[in-house]
């Protein structure tokens, strides 16, 4: 970085600038808290205590994520009245497509004169809409 011009030793009539006191680093407080802190960070003693609105701001984002994973678990647990009546729908067809099922096995599972019946039924009911009028 270069230096400025009026840094040179050349002119000693110029005031040379100085720097600001910053009146907060000159308090004695401030600088017994500052060297307080020094010694603990040596010592490996960090404050324990946050600050409070640390803590706040901590508590908030935990209850905020409770209450959005809460209400998560209740979109999953209520349905609506189409997702209800879909159900509904999907259950009446299971049962219905069982219900073929067991008819289909005991169709295989009976005896072949009831078979036989059957066919002959079907038979005289496809032959029944043809008869002749007297």
């Amino acid at each position: 970085m270069a230096e400025p011009d009026y840094m040179d030793d050349d002119c000693d009539d110029l005031i040379k600038p100085k720097k600001l006191v910053n009146p907060v680093k000159t308090s004695r407080n401030h600088q017994d808290v500052h060297r307080e802190l020094l010694m603990n960070q040596k010592r490996g003693l960090a404050p324990q205590d946050k600050p409070e609105l640390q803590k706040v701001l901590e508590k908030r984002k935990r209850d905020q994520a409770v209450r959005q994973q809460m209400e998560e678990e209740e979109a999953h647990r209520k349905q609506s009245d189409l997702e209800v009546e879909l159900q509904k729908r999907q259950q009446r067809l299971e049962q219905m497509e069982l219900q073929q099922q067991r008819d289909e096995e005991e169709q295989e599972n009976a005896p072949e004169f009831i078979k036989m019946k059957g066919n002959l039924r079907r038979t005289r009911q496809e032959a029944g809409p043809q008869e002749d009028p007297l």
